[in-house]
């Protein structure tokens, strides 16, 4: 179960049509961010300190609502300068082949390459 001041996220699922978060439809968040526990309330249920714009919600919830919150902070991907030009495009280059295999057709072989491209990283290599 959880403890006191552990971080959790919590399920929006049952709320989508109550209260909106972010994007609609497909896109609209599973979960809200990461929210601390303040107490325990009976076995299976928990107090959390909400966001300022969860005010008008309760604040004790199922455990079936909540989540985990794992800050790792190697899932933080820094920010890469990016030059882009007056049409709001920018240029690829090829840094690097990683790969490359043969294709054989009826008639033909065909190379195919797997290029690592500046502004990506390897597992979008294409």
């Amino acid at each position: 179960m959880y403890n006191i001041d552990d971080w959790v996220l919590l399920k929006l699922s049952l709320w989508r049509g109550v209260v909106q978060f972010g994007k609609k439809g497909k896109l609209s968040p599973r979960y809200i961010e990461p929210c601390m526990i303040i107490e325990r309330v009976g076995e299976v249920a928990y107090r959390l300190d909400l966001l300022p714009e969860l005010s008008k919600v309760h604040d004790v919830f199922h455990v079936s609502m909540l989540r985990h919150s794992i800050s790792d902070p190697s899932h933080v991907i820094l920010p890469q300068p990016l030059e882009i030009n007056p049409n709001l495009t920018y240029d690829e280059e090829p840094v690097t082949i990683l790969d490359w295999k043969d294709k054989v057709l009826r008639n033909k072989t065909v190379r195919l390459v797997k290029v690592l491209w500046r502004n990506h990283s390897v597992e979008e290599a294409t």
